[in-house]
């Protein structure tokens, strides 16, 4: 495999698209991109650094599954590294947002904090100090 972009995109269908574009776009800041319509819905765009988060709106939505870091084999969590931690956990509670882990230091010098996205995926926050 030949490199083409220093990052990777992910994407998500979601049960709600105005509840996850208000937590990933307002709330956390990602830039929105586009909006284009694809086969099975509609995949909106948002940008982190040089990678996207794809929030996909599926035409007929799928059953959901299971909630948690060890709750079925896949993919669990998606990860943000930051600067400013605390200020974005402060802005997360006030925003009522679940924690899963709140923000400690997972091993010496490296911070983080796990919350739960609108349709309970795992997104983790870390920073190193």
């Amino acid at each position: 495999m030949e490199i083409a972009k220093d990052s990777i995109d992910l994407g998500i269908i979601v049960g709600d698209i105005k509840a996850s574009l208000h937590f990933y776009q307002t709330i956390l800041g990602l830039k929105f991109i586009e909006s284009i319509p694809v086969p099975f819905g509609t995949l909106h765009r948002l940008r982190f650094g040089s990678s996207d988060v794809k929030l996909v709106e599926p035409k007929k939505a799928p059953p959901k599954g299971a909630i948690g870091l060890d709750s079925q084999i896949g993919f669990r969590y998606l990860t943000f590294v930051i600067k400013n931690l605390s200020g974005l956990c402060a802005d997360l509670k006030e925003a009522g947002i679940e924690f899963v882990i709140p923000e400690n230091e997972f091993r010496p010098g490296v911070w983080i904090a796990l919350v739960k996205d609108p349709d309970g995926n795992i997104v983790e926050f870390l920073e190193k100090k």
